[in-house]
């Protein structure tokens, strides 16, 4: 793709969110929730937002919509505060579309309105409020294989040890009995090198090969997977 193609296509991408940033300008220095769970938040945003978006604290890394990093992070170095951006990410949470029925790019809004509501949506626009655009954000250490598991990759895939029913990807239960240690590795560091059927490339993020980097951390996540599905797996 030429370069002036990605670049417009990078504008386009966030433009919704540059046109709702304008919007509630004035809404800024005006605290909109001073209560918000910003744990529940972020635990939220992977569930819910971090398939489509991606956002260095939370460890999402998916583009299908806006970088909420890059979105945010000018506006946030010519002094936009906290309460101003959490007011935009709930406007656009409750109402994504920003253009008229009429225009072409109407019916390329992926992302459907009200997709979290009430606390969950106060929550959420809080702890992206907190992170997005912050210089030197990244996520918190890697926990235990379950709960690395649970954070990064149980949104996606149902796995029934660590009791998720992600959807956006394969069932883990049903494709990984039988695969070696290094096939599965391969899955979680190359997802796009064999995509299963029924399922789309691009969407599983592309960077866990760093994100489970450090130490043995991608090892202990290939044999906890290979310990939790029936069948074992099929050896190194």
């Amino acid at each position: 793709m030429p370069s002036a193609l990605r670049s417009l296509r990078g504008r386009a991408k966030l433009l919704p969110l540059t046109l709702a940033a304008a919007a509630l300008i004035g809404f800024a220095g005006c605290d909109t929730n001073e209560n918000a769970d910003l744990e529940r938040g972020r635990d939220l945003f992977v569930a819910q937002c971090g398939t489509c978006h991606a956002l260095a604290q939370a460890g999402t890394s998916v583009e299908i919509g806006p970088d909420l990093d890059a979105a945010f992070a000018d506006a946030r170095a010519s002094g936009m505060d906290n309460d101003t951006i959490e007011g935009v990410v709930q406007a656009q949470i409750a109402n994504p579309r920003t253009v008229e029925q009429s225009d072409p790019q109407y019916d390329r809004t992926f992302m459907p309105a009200d997709l979290v509501t009430g606390q969950d949506a106060e929550d959420v626009a809080a702890y992206v409020a907190s992170v997005a655009g912050v210089p030197g954000a990244e996520p918190p250490p890697l926990g235990t294989p379950p709960e690395a598991f649970t954070e990064y990759c149980g949104t996606c895939h149902t796995l029934q040890a660590a009791g998720t029913a992600g959807t956006v990807g394969p069932d883990l239960d049903e494709v990984l009995p039988g695969k070696s240690a290094k096939e599965i590795e391969q899955d979680i560091v190359d997802p796009d090198a064999q995509i299963a059927q029924g399922f789309q490339p691009g969407v599983m993020p592309q960077d866990f090969e760093q994100t489970f980097g450090e130490g043995n951390a991608l090892q202990e996540l290939v044999r906890y997977l290979m310990q939790s599905v029936s069948g074992g797996g099929g050896g190194n």
